[in-house]
């Protein structure tokens, strides 16, 4: 390491670092846990399900534990770790690295077993930590999640950012992009927190959205920029989700759903736990159906999440609040298709001429309250 420091760290926020670099926010011996991390990326693919406890161990004991044959390898290594080398490589990405020597580290991070050293962020370090204070939500689900969840990750999403609260998720295909998105369409700052290296999308198809995360909120991850992603990395970043969310949904999940770690994360933390009930029968309704068999908060939307984290009634959910606002014609025909009549023949039978009723119809679809179905039926949108 630079400056004589020894290589070991404890892995303890309350150690002892040499001083901070004017050129950034982390200190020597807490930028050498990153890149130990990535030195031993491969080994650590090894122990996957036990990946948080691995996590807690110092510097010595992780090496020991998962480095094999390598193992004096990876020390030698350790000890010449270039603290300056890896403050370049931040600054040329982009990235923004914080310790937890620094004050402003996010405090919820710090509840964890094995809090990181350092969290690397892509998009603006101070308004990541101002966000990090600020009431948060994950929510979270499946990659081959059902139109019906994506829809519903979108609006719960879209109402939480209205209604002034952070959106948290994993940026992964599915339900966390809808999530991403919809906290984006109201116009609201969403964190991404990412298995690799935080100024590489993942999946790489969503580079469009990672800038608009990075524009709007932040894209963090606990591993030095560029770092490829391995199996270890998902649930190891999981517990970030949990730990800088207040409260955790998950909407569609099948029965070993990553996103059941991050509930259970969340649970072992203390902070609340809310699912989106779904058919007995649907595969994806699994996850969320046994967690609140055990207890979750149900979510139906928006209002759900604003009563259990301030009580019933203290903050109201801004109804289509990212939406262009109806006329009464409109909204009585909303209603209706809410109440069954969700197609253009059964607005006809309810004394609609069909001209209106389809204009009716398409004008809602345009505006984003309703989706056409199979045979020409419509939901509403949440």
């Amino acid at each position: 390491m630079t400056g004589g420091e020894p290589a070991w760290h404890t892995g303890r926020p309350d150690e002892p670092s040499t001083a901070m670099n004017t050129a950034g926010r982390a200190c020597d011996r807490c930028l050498a846990r990153p890149w130990l991390l990535e030195r031993l990326r491969g080994h650590l693919d090894r122990v996957r399900g036990r990946i948080a406890a691995t996590l807690a161990l110092p510097d010595e004991g992780l090496i020991a534990a998962v480095a094999g044959a390598d193992r004096e390898r990876v020390t030698q290594e350790l000890g010449g770790f270039d603290a300056a080398r890896a403050r370049v490589r931040c600054r040329r990405a982009g990235v923004e690295p914080i310790c937890r020597c620094d004050p402003a580290y996010p405090s919820p991070l710090t509840e964890l077993a094995a809090p990181p050293a350092v969290i690397h962020v892509a998009g603006d370090l101070e308004r990541f930590l101002a966000l990090a204070r600020d009431d948060g939500v994950a929510i979270v689900g499946a990659r081959r999640a059902s139109a019906d969840g994506l829809e519903v990750a979108t609006a719960l999403a879209r109402g939480l950012g209205a209604a002034g609260l952070v959106v948290l998720s994993g940026m992964a295909l599915g339900i966390d992009s809808a999530a991403h998105a919809g906290a984006l369409a109201a116009a609201a700052p969403t964190v991404a927190v990412l298995p690799g290296g935080a100024d590489r999308p993942y999946p790489a198809a969503r580079r469009g959205l990672h800038r608009r995360i990075q524009a709007a909120g932040a894209a963090i991850s606990e591993l030095p920029p560029g770092v490829e992603v391995r199996r270890w990395m998902f649930p190891a970043r999981n517990r970030l989700i949990a730990a800088l969310a207040a409260m955790t949904v998950v909407v569609e999940a099948g029965e070993h759903s990553g996103a059941l770690i991050t509930a259970t994360h969340a649970e072992e933390l203390g902070r609340i736990v809310g699912a989106v009930p779904g058919r007995v029968s649907a595969p994806l309704a699994a996850g969320p159906n046994a967690l609140l068999a055990r207890g979750a908060a149900v979510v139906r939307g928006a209002q759900d999440v604003l009563d259990r984290l301030f009580g019933v009634g203290a903050r109201e959910a801004a109804a289509g609040a990212d939406r262009d606002p109806l006329s009464p014609a409109l909204s009585r025909v909303l209603a209706d298709v809410a109440g069954g009549l969700d197609t253009a023949a059964a607005l006809e039978r309810s004394g609609r001429r069909p001209e209106q009723a389809l204009a009716a119809l398409a004008s809602l679809e345009l505006r984003g309250y309703v989706r056409r179905q199979a045979g020409g039926r419509f939901v509403v949108v949440i």
